[in-house]
């Protein structure tokens, strides 16, 4: 029996143990994952043995990327990571298109953009008013790519008085 399918059984049965335990105290370690089933009773978790562990487990089997995919082994899949990647890959996609009508304060991109963040169609002018006056600031010279776009976007529609109220992320 090779190491990895002796390390899998050890924590297969040690995880089917730890579920309960999970959640009593479910923010201590390195977010979720197999590793984090299997460890998940060991006292002190928030010391280095027990994280080192968790990641360790976690790396080997790539069961925190699976359970984060499939809400499972004490992970959540509310979909908001998700609905941020999707906004990312967009803005990558169309960085230059999405950039021009910001400027403008209108298009078709813009518009995607804002539903894709959880701006309501009946919102939208207001997106696009607050893309256009915070242009500048939003599209900074050498910070310009579409990951820092998107992180502004957020933080300006979480400060807008209207967008923060109505948007779904």
């Amino acid at each position: 029996m090779s190491k990895k399918v002796l390390l899998l059984a050890v924590a297969i049965l040690f995880g089917s143990q730890a579920g309960l335990a999970m959640a009593a105290n479910p923010d201590t370690g390195p977010g979720c994952g197999l590793g984090k089933l299997a460890w998940g009773d060991y006292k002190g978790q928030k010391e280095i043995a027990p994280q080192v562990m968790m990641a360790t487990t976690n790396g080997t089997f790539g069961s925190q990327t699976f359970g984060i995919s499939s809400g499972t082994s004490g992970c959540t899949n509310d979909g908001k990571i998700m609905g941020e990647h999707k906004t990312t890959m967009f803005a990558s996609l169309n960085f230059d298109a999405l950039t021009a009508e910001m400027a403008q304060g209108q298009g078709e991109h813009l518009a995607s953009l804002a539903t894709l963040m959880g701006i309501p169609a009946e919102r939208h002018g207001e997106f696009f008013a607050m893309t256009q006056e915070r242009y500048t600031s939003l599209v900074q010279a050498g910070e310009a790519s579409p990951v820092a776009l998107v992180k502004s976007l957020n933080d300006a529609v979480a400060g807008h008085p209207i967008l923060a109220q109505v948007s779904v992320r």
